[in-house]
C-alpha cells in the first residue's frame, strides 16, 4: 500500500522557522515592555475620560520597540514580547476608565481618592485582566488560526516588525507615511483644517407645524417636524488605514449600522415626536436640534444597539459552536498531556498548559468570591454573581477577540459589551431580590470584571496572532502577558486617582461618558428604571437580521453602536482598498504584482495608522499640559474648514491608491513573501 502524500504547501509559514532559536523572554525586552504599558496606559486613561475613545497602543508600541530593540542589538522576537507587554496597558486602562468611575457617579463609593478605593479598584482590575488572558488562552489556537479573520492590526503590527528586518525597500512604505499620517493628524489638531463637520437636514416641517397623515383605513396619525444630523467622514489616517486593511465587504456591513441608526432610527423618531422629543431625553438636553438628535441617538437607538449586540453575540458564539467546542476540547485533552509530550512540541505551539490555565482560573475564581462578598455585604447573592461572571467572562472575552479578528481592537466596542454584561448583572440582582447600595456594587462589580476581562483577551489575541505570524513561542507570550497586566493593575488607579482629584469624574473637563452611562444603567435597573423596550427591539432587529442572512448583525449593532464619522471613515478606506485592486486588475498585474501590490498598501495604511496613534498619544499630553496650566493651545485657523479637509483625504486617498500600484514591479519578478496576507 503506497504512502499517503500530505500536501504542506498550505501550512503556515511562521517569518521566524519553528526550528530557528532566537532570544524572547529577556530582561530588556520585558523591562521596555513594562514602562510602555504603564505609559501607553497612563495616557490612554485620560484620553478615554475626556473624548471617550482610547488609541490602539499596538502600533505605538510596536514602532518603539522596533527601535530601541534594534538599537540594542536585539532579536525579532525580543521586539515582539516588547511590543506584547507594551500594547496590554491600553486595554487594561479602557477597561478600567469605563468602569471604576462609575462607582463614584453612582454615588456608591463616597471617594476615590482613599487607600480602600485604591486596593478596591487594583483587585477588581486585576482579577479581570488576568481572567482576560486566561479564557482567551483557552480558545487561542482555532481563532488565531482561523481563515476568515483578518486581524487587521496584528496583520500591520507584524509588518512593522518585518519591515526592520528587510530592509529599506520594505521599510519606506511604512515610515514615510508614519510621517504623513502623523503630521496630517496634528496639523488638523491645531486647526489648519476641519477633521469632522455635521451636516442637517430638514424632516417635515422644522417643528413649525404638524403633518397629518391620512393612511387608508386607520385613524390620523399626526406626525411633527424636526430635523436630524449626519456627520461627514472624519479626516483620520488611522480610521482610512483600518478600512484599508479589513477591506470594503466587513467596511461596508459596519458601515450600514451607522446608516441605519442614522438614515432612519433617528430621523424617524424625530419626525414623529418633533418638539415633544424632549420629554424622552435627559432633562438638561440642549434644545438645538443637532445637540437632540445626538441625544436621540445615545439614548434611544444606543440601547437598541446593545440589544442587537446581544443577539448578535450569541449569534456569533452559535457559528463558531464547533471550533469553540474543538479549541476547548483540546484544552481539556491537554490536561492529560505529560511534561514530556509538551516538551516534544515545536517550539511555536509550546503554550501554557490546560493544568496550569484551568488551575488559575479556579484560584482566581475563588478570590473573586471573597472580594464581591467584602464589597457586597452579601454571601450567596455575590458568590451567584461570581459564577455568572465567570460564564459571561469568558462569552465575552471570545467575542471580544473574534470583534478583534474583523475589526481590530481600535474599534473593539468594549463599552458595548460591558453594558450587555450589566444588564445580565442588574436582572440576576433584581431577580434575587437584591437593591440598594449592595445591588448596584454588585452589578458595577461584574460589569468592571468582564469589561477588563474582554479588553485584555482582545488584545491578547490580537498579540497571539502577531506572534503566529512571526514565529513568537505562545507560552512566553502568555508569560509576558500576565507580568504586564499585573504590573498595570498596580498602577491604573493613580492617573485616574489624580485626574478625578483635578477635574472630577463627570465633569466637562473630565465627562468619562461610557462610565456615566455605566452608573446610569445600573441605577437605573436595579431601581427599575431601566428601558427595557429598547433592548428588546434591538434583540429582535438582531434576530430579523439573521433570518435575513446578514453575513454579521454583529456588525451592524456596532455600526450603530460607534459614531457615525468612524465608521463613515472606515468604509472610505475600504472603499480606497477596493479602487486600488480594480485599478490593479485593469493594469492586468499577475500574482506575483499583486503579491507586492498587497504588501505595499498594508505597509502604507499601516504607517498612517501608527503616524495617528503616536501623534494622538503626543496630543493627549499636550492637552494634558494644557490644561493643567491653563494655556490656550493655538490654533491655525479659527473657523478651520472642513473642504480643505476633504482635500487632504484627497490626498490620503492617492497615497493609499497610487503608492502600491507604483510598487507592482517587474511581471517576471519572484513574488515576493506576503506573510498572512
Amino acid at each position: 500500500m503506497s504512502t499517503p502524500v500530505v500536501d504542506n504547501s498550505r501550512k503556515h509559514r511562521p517569518y521566524v522557522p519553528e526550528t530557528m532559536e532566537m532570544k524572547e523572554l529577556t530582561l530588556r525586552a520585558m523591562f521596555l515592555g513594562l514602562i510602555l504599558c504603564v505609559v501607553l496606559g497612563a495616557a490612554n486613561a485620560y484620553l478615554g475620560l475626556r473624548a471617550g475613545i482610547t488609541i490602539a497602543a499596538t502600533y505605538p508600541a510596536a514602532v518603539i520597540s522596533m527601535a530601541v530593540i534594534r538599537a540594542w542589538k536585539g532579536s525579532l522576537l525580543e521586539e515582539n514580547i516588547a511590543r506584547t507587554a507594551g500594547s496590554i496597558g491600553e486595554s487594561v486602562a479602557a477597561g478600567a476608565i469605563f468602569t471604576l468611575p462609575a462607582f463614584v457617579l453612582a454615588g456608591v463609593w463616597p471617594s476615590f481618592w482613599s487607600f480602600d478605593s485604591y486596593w478596591k479598584s487594583t483587585a477588581l482590575i486585576m482579577v479581570g485582566s488576568i481572567l482576560g488572558v486566561l479564557f482567551i488562552s483557552l480558545v487561542r489556537r482555532v481563532m488565531v488560526e482561523d481563515p476568515e479573520l483578518p486581524f487587521p492590526e496584528s496583520v500591520a503590527a507584524s509588518e512593522i516588525h518585518k519591515a526592520g528586518q528587510r530592509g529599506a525597500q520594505a521599510a519606506k512604505y511604512l515610515f514615510w507615511n508614519i510621517g504623513v499620517g502623523g503630521i496630517v493628524y496634528i496639523l488638523g489638531s491645531f486647526g489648519l483644517f476641519a477633521a469632522g463637520k455635521d451636516f442637517s437636514f430638514a424632516v417635515g416641517s422644522l417643528g413649525r407645524s404638524q403633518v397629518r397623515l391620512g393612511l387608508a383605513g386607520s385613524k390620523n396619525i399626526v406626525a411633527a417636524g424636526g430635523m436630524s444630523t449626519f456627520a461627514a467622514p472624519s479626516v483620520s489616517p488611522a480610521y482610512l488605514g483600518v478600512g484599508y486593511i479589513i477591506g470594503l465587504r466587513l467596511a461596508a456591513i459596519q458601515f450600514a449600522g451607522g446608516v441605519l441608526a442614522w438614515g432612519l432610527m433617528v430621523p424617524l423618531l424625530i419626525y414623529f415626536l418633533g418638539p415633544h422629543i424632549k420629554e424622552y431625553l435627559p432633562a438638561d438636553t440642549s434644545d438645538n436640534w443637532t445637540a437632540m438628535a445626538y441625544a436621540v441617538w445615545k439614548f434611544i437607538v444606543r440601547p437598541i444597539a446593545v440589544g442587537g449586540m446581544l443577539v448578535g453575540a450569541a449569534y456569533t458564539l452559535f457559528k463558531m459552536g464547533k471550533s469553540l467546542t474543538a479549541g476547548f476540547g483540546k484544552a481539556i485533552s491537554d490536561l492529560r498531556q505529560t511534561a514530556n509530550e509538551r516538551a516534544q512540541l515545536s517550539r511555536t505551539e509550546q503554550y501554557m498548559s490546560s493544568k496550569a490555565v484551568f488551575g488559575l482560573v479556579a484560584l482566581t475564581f475563588v478570590f473573586m468570591c471573597v472580594l464581591y462578598v467584602y464589597m457586597t455585604g452579601l454571601v450567596w447573592p455575590a458568590i451567584f454573581a461570581a459564577v455568572v461572571m465567570l460564564i459571561v467572562g469568558f462569552f465575552f472575552a471570545t467575542v471580544s477577540g473574534n470583534l478583534v479578528g474583523f475589526i481590530g481592537s481600535s474599534n473593539n466596542p468594549i463599552s458595548g459589551l460591558t453594558l450587555s454584561t450589566l444588564l445580565i448583572a442588574a436582572l440576576l440582582m433584581v431577580s434575587l431580590g437584591v437593591s440598594g447600595t449592595s445591588g448596584v456594587l454588585a452589578v458595577l462589580a461584574v460589569a468592571a470584571v468582564v469589561c477588563v476581562s474582554s479588553a485584555v483577551a482582545g488584545e491578547l489575541l490580537q498579540d497571539f496572532k502577531v506572534g503566529y505570524i512571526l514565529g513568537g513561542t505562545p507560552r512566553k507570550i502568555q508569560t509576558a502577558e500576565l507580568i504586564a497586566v499585573v504590573v498595570a493593575s498596580l498602577v491604573m488607579y493613580f492617573p485616574l486617582a489624580l485626574l478625578n482629584k483635578s477635574f472630577g469624574f463627570g465633569s466637562r473637563e473630565l465627562a468619562a461618558p461610557q462610565a456615566g452611562l455605566m452608573a446610569t444603567l445600573a441605577v437605573g435597573v436595579v431601581g427599575g428604571n431601566m428601558p427595557w423596550p429598547l433592548v428588546v427591539v434591538g434583540m429582535f432587529m438582531g434576530v430579523g437580521m439573521i433570518m435575513m442572512q446578514v453575513r454579521s448583525p454583529m456588525l451592524v449593532a456596532v455600526g450603530m453602536y460607534l459614531p457615525f464619522e468612524t465608521t463613515f471613515a472606515i468604509f472610505i478606506g475600504g472603499v480606497f482598498r477596493a479602487l486600488g485592486d480594480w485599478l490593479a486588475k485593469r493594469r492586468g498585474f499577475n500574482s506575483a504584482q499583486m503579491a507586492r501590490v498587497e504588501n505595499a498598501g498594508v505597509l502604507t495604511a499601516s504607517g498612517l495608522i501608527v503616524g495617528e496613534s503616536l501623534l494622538g498619544l503626543v496630543w493627549a499630553g499636550i492637552v494634558a499640559v494644557a490644561k493643567a496650566r491653563n494655556w490656550d493651545i493655538p490654533q491655525i485657523f479659527a473657523h478651520p474648514s472642513y473642504l480643505l479637509g476633504l482635500v487632504v483625504m484627497a490626498g490620503l486617498a492617492g497615497i493609499m491608491i497610487m503608492i502600491p500600484l507604483t510598487s507592482a514591479g517587474d511581471p517576471d519578478e519572484p513574488a515576493p513573501p506576503v506573510g498572512m496576507m
